[in-house]
């Protein structure tokens, strides 16, 4: 069977195998993550102390990204993804069995969030850079838009049947779930027949080989300008983690029903975004289709100060989740064609440095300003330097040089 020009990257076998185990276990992710949320919430009632744990989520990748790079590039990396699916298994279940002793506190989940962004650390980058020797260059932008869809479509699952479940039956079960979930990655990277081989390097150190990584970055008008916008639009956009479940709560007065078809409805609409993307072409995304749904989605959380319906806030969420998956999915494929092969792991260790490593500076400022001055306040002061950063930088970077 040969599937149509929108689902291209499907006909490679070791892909869909890999595609599907995904699904299942982003579904159980983003499980967890609303009960993560929540029991955070129950314990300590504190928009900082939720911050805080954001932030301990993605502190270890801030640090630990240029090392995770270069193993990247080294060693086999379905051999890694195994490796790192047993491991984030290990607080998924931990957290479970204190809900259900009745001994968790706030430093047990605060620490085993940071275990979870230490095997992410070496996880994210892998994940990214194996796409593409999953299906090659020629499908690649297929590919990572079929990735796209199907991580909001667990987005819009995972959290909807979260919230349900953790309503019913007690946070617990979503990091059962969630722990569970993992052996099906692990399943479909034992299935491949993919010939997992380390690619040859020149003899050289790892810190000499994430300085060759720096050097092409920078050194890249193109590569240095997506890296940066990733970068501005993470720190002061990209914090739902943080800010959804205050707005939920504090301003819409809803419980974690809500809170969970809040985080659904984002999820819908990156759905849509990247069923979008899926039907483009080959080959790079122009520069305008990085900027303009940068610049929507920062206008969509500073439009959020303003919000006091329920309604309204699904429609904003919504589009916000199209703008940002279609913002996202375009600068990974615009690096990833880019770069060269034996620089991927390097670069796209950047990216998750850019993308997720830099959280815990924006859990952190939301967190603050919304126990400070108010939910709205923190839409306002998020959304309002993303859009400025995404115009300054844009502006900046099409001075440097060319970009084509």
């Amino acid at each position: 069977m040969r599937f149509p020009s929108g689902l291209r990257a499907l006909n490679h076998r070791d892909f869909r195998l890999f595609w599907a185990g995904q699904f299942i276990s982003l579904a159980g992710r983003w499980m967890q993550s609303v009960g993560l949320s929540w029991l955070v919430l129950e314990l300590t009632n504190s928009p900082l102390k939720l911050g805080i744990v954001g932030a301990l989520q993605f502190a270890p990748i801030l640090v630990l990204a240029f090392v995770a790079g270069a193993i990247t590039d080294r060693f086999p990396k379905r051999s890694l993804l195994i490796v790192t699916q047993f491991a984030l298994t290990l607080p998924a279940f931990s957290l479970a069995a204190l809900i259900w002793g009745g001994h968790v506190m706030y430093w047990q989940v605060a620490v085993l969030a940071g275990l979870i962004g230490v095997f992410n650390a070496l996880d994210m980058p892998a994940r990214q850079s194996f796409v593409v020797e999953l299906v090659g260059k020629d499908d690649l932008t297929n590919a990572i838009a079929l990735n796209s869809a199907m991580f909001n479509a667990a987005r819009v699952a995972g959290p909807a049947i979260g919230g349900l479940l953790i309503a019913r039956y007690g946070v617990a079960v979503a990091f059962v779930l969630n722990g569970v979930s993992f052996l099906a990655v692990i399943a479909a990277l034992a299935a491949m027949r993919f010939e997992d081989l380390p690619r040859a390097h020149r003899g050289t150190t790892i810190r000499e080989e994430i300085a060759d990584g720096l050097r092409y970055a920078i050194g890249s008008p193109l590569i240095s300008l997506i890296l940066s916008l990733v970068l501005a639009v993470s720190v002061f956009v990209i914090n739902h983690s943080t800010l959804v479940p205050l707005l939920a709560r504090d301003v819409l007065g809803e419980g974690v029903h809500g809170f969970g078809f809040l985080m659904a409805t984002l999820g819908a609409g990156a759905l849509v975004g990247a069923v979008a993307l899926a039907q483009l072409g080959r080959g790079r995304p122009p520069l305008a289709a990085i900027v303009v749904p940068a610049i929507v989605a920062s206008a969509g959380i500073l439009s959020l100060a303003a919000v006091r319906q329920f309604w309204l806030a699904a429609i904003l969420l919504f589009v916000i989740g199209a703008a940002q998956i279609l913002f996202l999915a375009g600068s990974n494929t615009t690096l990833q064609v880019t770069v060269p092969d034996e620089l991927r792991g390097r670069v796209m260790s950047l990216y998750t440095l850019a993308f997720a490593g830099v959280t815990p500076i924006g859990a952190f400022l939301i967190g603050s300003v919304a126990e400070a001055f108010g939910v709205p306040a923190a839409c306002f002061a998020g959304g309002g330097l993303g859009l400025a950063c995404v115009l300054a930088l844009t502006a900046l970077g099409t001075r440097r040089g060319r970009l084509g």
